[in-house]
């Protein structure tokens, strides 16, 4: 793909794709992290996912139907860009990467169907911990979160507003679940199943 493939670099904060756009290419993110995003009109956005090199996106471009979400830059980035008649024919030709894509695919439906789930049927503290316990890694013993994350941040991944997330990150902090470092948040106990 790569013989196909045009590479592009954007900085931080750049739109790469935007919901509706025609599809027309394949993204595969050699530097950087990305986050994918349905907005409104308004301004209200939730992510979908965060990206970082070696993950793709934009592999839809197989149905020519416009971009479901929107892919922002969360640092300077590089890409190789595929368009869609190179994909199609790398896709017919190879065809174990075809599976993993198809793997790749379900999974998303997955996690999009988990992301429902929750949406549909937890209250915003449950979004939380669900989403804090996701982005934990084990490290040195610990359960730490090494991404940065906001309060905006926090909200706009599980639905919800910031007032709610820096309360409920207050009351867990307070009740010695969690505790923010220089280097991220770290997860000290399975947080309650209620708040």
């Amino acid at each position: 793909m790569a013989e196909h493939a045009i590479p592009r670099a954007h900085p931080k904060n750049t739109i790469v794709v935007s919901e509706g756009d025609r599809t027309d290419s394949l993204y595969i993110i050699l530097e950087g992290r990305v986050k994918v995003f349905v907005a409104e009109e308004t301004g209200k956005e939730v992510v979908l996912s965060v990206q970082g090199p070696g993950e793709y996106f934009g592999e839809m471009p197989l149905d020519q139907g416009p971009r479901s979400a929107s892919v922002m830059t969360l640092e300077p980035c590089r890409f190789l860009v595929v368009p869609r008649e190179s994909f199609r024919d790398f896709l017919v030709k190879n065809p174990s990467f075809a599976a993993r894509l198809i793997e790749k695919l379900i999974h998303r439906v997955r996690a999009l169907t988990e992301n429902v789930k929750s949406l549909a049927l937890m209250d915003v503290y449950g979004r939380i911990a669900r989403l804090l316990l996701e982005l934990a890694e084990e490290r040195d013993g610990l359960r730490v979160i090494p991404e940065r994350l906001t309060q905006q941040d926090i909200a706009n991944r599980v639905g919800a507003s910031r007032e709610m997330v820096s309360r409920i990150l207050k009351d867990l902090s307070a009740g010695g679940y969690i505790s923010q470092t220089p280097t991220g948040l770290v997860i000290h106990k399975r947080p309650p199943a209620r708040w």
